[in-house]
């Protein structure tokens, strides 16, 4: 008897303990972003120095973990050690800090909402005050400002405020340089290191761009301005270890050399297209075998266009990466799904893998097209713009790349693959889905944006059902002009242009939060993370 009542209040117990978990008001959230298995790799044709220089990229990437959960939100154990609830945890380690990604509210107690600077500037301080201080180091992307003292304003560079963490990595580079095979990774591994410890990169994104020869990639350091959403300055760390898919980025290289020709064909007057981009860019396919850093926070990227430095652009170019196996996974997980849920019958069939591929490939090739500086003496586009720049920079990637991809539909460059038909519904459909980063992201309000410039101007019906039906011409149209419009803004750096234009459309309109429902009850998640796999080695 003693026995039965003591497995009665274990049964209890275990009862009580399942509902108080499945009462978390974090398994909802936690369950928006869809695990997806990120495969270890076949590394069959990779030499026993290549596995272990893909381990010592690894080990640099974890120590690109621990800076960026310095810079986004401070201690990441003061933080998680803290969280009784574990789907709490799993949520901030998604986040990677107490703030919600998709509004910046916060989901901790105890914690007050994000500050659009985050940990780059003071908490206290205004941009006014950030204007007044007199220092010319405050405008690099890799410095921190900080309070001194007596409060006033200092700048502390980034390999002197991660001096570890940095020198961590620059160790793991130089070890992997020593035992790679391939002259140009050497180059290019000593060359990230220097950068790293010293803040200067023009000479690692050179070597970077002329490492071509590699089946393996590594994307490390400070790269997007995203989470800078006060003076959108301060570059964020962060890593992507890759595996190149040599046949297909054979198949995406024969648009590199047509870059000139893209550029000319933006909608918009000659003098707001006026950068020439570098005739040493390249485009690669890769299958993601790591993410670490701002790359693992929130939303998942699922392409690179990198460098961002305006004179490496012009000097040597860029290169765009398109994350293969990622793109699938989102494909297969989130637009596909989305897709059966927000259109009509007629464009359902118009749902193409292809086509959102190649609108990825250009919407990555189009960060590298239009103006990087001012043509009236505002300074660079970045400077000019403030922190609208980043919104109107995914607008533009996001416009001209697929209506890119509809003038080479025109040209029959991509006719046997997709139609455009396919290019435009696809587009749509991700278009909605983005939506769902929240406006506490620039890709979110950019996507929020065109969604309502669109429908301002008729490109689409929603039935009452929910479904859409697609004026494709129109959309195409509108696309084209959107994109004309922020060329314009980036090219004469109109501020308060800008602002306004962002003011009046990037709210989330009642239409959307009745899609947003409807996605929510068809359990299409609003994103992806990652588990990794990882195969020893065979010696």
């Amino acid at each position: 008897m003693k026995n039965f009542f003591l497995a009665l209040v274990a049964l209890v117990l275990l009862v009580t303990s399942c509902k108080n978990s499945s009462q978390s008001p974090f398994v909802k959230k936690v369950g928006n972003y869809s695990v997806v298995t990120i495969e270890a790799p076949d590394l069959s044709g990779i030499s026993d120095n290549g596995k272990e220089v893909l381990n010592l990229y690894r080990f640099a990437a974890d120590e690109v973990d621990a800076i960026y959960w310095e810079q986004y939100f401070g201690d990441k154990q003061s933080l998680l050690g803290g969280l009784k609830d574990s789907m709490q945890k799993v949520y901030a380690e998604i986040n990677y800090g107490p703030w919600d990604r998709l509004d910046g509210k916060s989901f901790v107690e105890g914690y007050a909402d994000r500050t659009p600077g985050v940990e780059y500037y003071p908490s206290d301080m205004t941009a006014e005050e950030f204007e007044q201080f007199d220092n010319p180091d405050k405008m690099s992307p890799y410095t921190l400002i900080r309070r001194g003292e007596n409060g006033t304003l200092e700048t502390v560079w980034y390999h002197d405020a991660y001096k570890a963490h940095v020198e961590k990595i620059a160790n793991y580079l130089k070890a992997a340089a020593d035992i790679t095979i391939k002259p140009s990774v050497k180059k290019y591994l000593l060359s990230k290191a220097d950068a790293l410890l010293t803040d200067n990169y023009y000479d690692s994104d050179i070597a970077w761009l002329d490492m071509v020869d590699s089946k393996m990639d590594l994307v490390i350091g400070p790269n997007e301005t995203v989470d800078d959403q006060l003076m959108g300055l301060k570059r964020s760390y962060e890593a992507y270890v890759l595996l190149k898919n040599e046949e297909k980025t054979k198949e995406l290289m024969q648009y590199v050399s047509r870059l000139d020709e893209f550029q000319k064909d933006l909608p918009c007057d000659e003098e707001y297209k006026n950068f020439q981009p570098g005739s040493g860019s390249n485009i690669f396919s890769c299958d993601a075998l790591y993410y670490a850093g701002k790359a693992n926070a929130g939303i998942k990227v699922i392409a690179l266009n990198l460098p961002f430095d305006a004179q490496v652009q012009k000097d040597k170019g860029t290169r765009t990466i398109l994350l293969e196996n990622v793109i699938r996974a989102k494909y297969n997980n989130i637009i596909h799904p989305a897709g059966a849920v927000l259109l009509d019958e007629d464009s359902k069939e118009h749902m193409s893998p292809e086509a959102f591929l190649w609108n990825i490939a250009f919407r990555e090739v189009s960060h590298g097209l239009g103006v990087k500086e001012t043509v009236n003496g505002k300074g660079s586009v970045d400077e000019a713009l403030g922190n609208s720049a980043m919104t109107f920079e995914e607008i533009k990637a996001n416009a001209a790349g697929v209506w890119l991809v509809c003038k080479l539909q025109e040209k029959f460059d991509l006719k046997h693959i997709f139609t455009k038909r396919d290019a435009l519904t696809i587009f749509f459909v991700s278009l909605i889905r983005s939506e769902r980063f929240g406006e506490g992201s620039a890709l979110g309000r950019a996507n929020t944006i065109i969604y309502n410039y669109l429908s301002e101007n008729g490109a689409f019906t929603r039935k009452p059902n929910g479904q859409y039906t697609l004026d494709l011409a129109k959309m195409e149209t509108l696309l084209g002009e959107l994109t004309g419009i922020v060329l314009k803004t980036q090219a004469t750096g109109d501020k308060e242009f800008a602002q306004n234009f962002e003011a009046k459309y990037a709210h989330h309109s009642e239409a959307y939060k009745s899609d947003e429902t409807n996605l929510d009850l068809a359990d299409v998640p609003i994103d992806i993370r990652f588990d990794f796999q990882t195969r020893k080695s065979s010696k």
